[in-house]
């Protein structure tokens, strides 16, 4: 028997799995991250991929919008990294005046004062100010163009009317887009309500009845639709600049890249696979997994992004079990009204196409995946709550395999996923 410690809220549960059943332990893999930040971030503004160095490409007096990440994924340390991005354009003679700091909150709420200072960090608080892009601002809107997907592209004016546009961020696996970073600092970042939502209704298929698109998924951007219309709407809008970073395990800048928005993002997204992608050889009769503790395992909509990855390390029709304490319970109010108002996903995917938004897709993903697998919550949500999805919720691991054994069996091929929300399992 293999006994594993896993995070789970804020503190630690035991899993235990016999050893004739373990598969593997999935989880990130070893890198070498001994440059310090500053020296991860000077190296890649220093070496631009695709473009020509900043010197050459921007002339003193232009504008240049900054567009930054909201609030939400403040774990990519703006703070750090923003004081340099800043520092390389004062070189090449753009002074604070010329600077535009847009938040790409999407179709997220504004930010208070406080949190525009943590975005910006100390050294860039108090010289400049924050503005938080409004996708239902139609006066601060304006239209650049049409995708082939039929997206009509409305971008935040100011941006637009700059010479330049940076885009800044983090590349992590993405549920629909296949990658965060890049093109998504454009759409949805800076973009309107509507092409937001005409975007992001493409991880549908487009036939009623055959639900979420199968290409549109984590890690993949080849027939991913909105993918490919995220990159056509950047395109129309013709960012000069791209800075990325890419997180390790342990919350710290480990990699960059910077220059052309495409290609210098196409390079983070393969150091994102090689640091988090990791091969099976097969898939598992049971998987069980936990997000890495409290603040990811906070609610459900967090939950998803474990549970999306664990999916893939999972045989169609097996069993899940995700760890997720969620303190806060669904997180959204869009998620829980998916999950515990329709008795039928065909019930469920017709309102979602009549009504799109993010957090009723997550809502519907969640249910999908209960009606495909034996999806098991180790939680403190109530089972009532998720019962309609055919969601199971009990309080230990224990209670949890006494389920997925009796229903599928006790000799099941396990994989143990201790950072299932940052590990993408890929079958080879």
């Amino acid at each position: 028997m293999h006994t594993f410690s896993i995070k789970y809220g804020k503190g630690i549960v035991d899993v235990c799995i016999p050893e004739r059943n373990l598969l593997d332990v999935i989880k990130n893999n070893e890198k070498d991250f001994s440059k310090t930040e500053e020296e991860v971030i000077l190296d890649a503004l220093n070496n631009p991929i695709g473009t020509e160095p900043l010197k050459e490409m921007i002339k003193p007096g232009e504008k240049v919008c900054i567009v930054i990440s909201d609030i939400t994924r403040a774990w990519q340390k703006m703070s750090t990294y923003l004081p340099y991005v800043v520092d390389a354009l004062t070189e090449v003679g753009i002074e604070d005046k010329d600077i535009l700091f847009i938040c790409s909150v999407g179709s997220h709420r504004k930010h208070t004062k406080e949190e525009h200072r943590l975005l910006l960090g100390e050294k860039l608080a108090d010289r400049f100010e924050v503005i938080d892009h409004d996708c239902w601002d139609k006066d601060n809107l304006t239209y650049v163009g049409t995708t082939s997907f039929g997206t009509p592209v409305h971008v935040n004016k100011m941006a637009f009317d700059c010479d330049h546009i940076f885009l800044t961020g983090a590349i992590v696996f993405h549920l629909l887009a296949g990658w965060g970073g890049g093109k998504k600092s454009v759409l949805p970042g800076i973009c309107s309500y509507e092409t937001i939502m005409k975007n992001h209704a493409l991880s549908l298929s487009p036939v009623l009845g055959e639900g979420s698109n199968p290409f549109v998924r984590s890690g993949n951007i080849a027939n991913n639709p909105l993918y490919k219309d995220m990159l056509e709407a950047a395109s129309l809008v013709k960012p000069s600049f791209l800075f990325n970073v890419i997180m390790n395990s342990d919350g710290k800048i480990a990699a960059a890249v910077a220059g052309d928005f495409i290609e210098a993002h196409e390079a983070g997204c393969r150091i994102v696979e090689e640091l988090d992608g990791v091969s099976i050889k097969e898939k598992a009769d049971l998987v069980i997994a936990t997000a890495g503790g409290f603040p990811k395992d906070i609610n459900l909509y967090q939950t998803v992004k474990t549970i999306i990855n664990a999916k893939e390390a999972a045989r169609e029709g097996g069993a899940i079990i995700v760890l997720s304490e969620c303190s806060e319970g669904f997180g959204n109010d869009d998620v829980q009204e998916v999950i515990q108002n329709y008795d039928t996903m065909l019930e469920r995917e017709k309102a979602l196409r009549e009504n799109f938004s993010i957090a009723k897709y997550i809502g519907y993903f969640v249910s999908e995946v209960a009606a495909n697998f034996t999806l098991i919550l180790v939680s403190n949500m109530d089972e009532a709550l998720v019962k309609r999805a055919n969601i199971k919720v009990v309080k230990t691991v224990e209670e949890a395999l006494a389920i997925a054994y009796k229903k599928h069996g006790e000799n099941l091929k396990t994989y143990l996923m201790p950072y299932g929300a940052n590990t993408l399992p890929q079958l080879i």
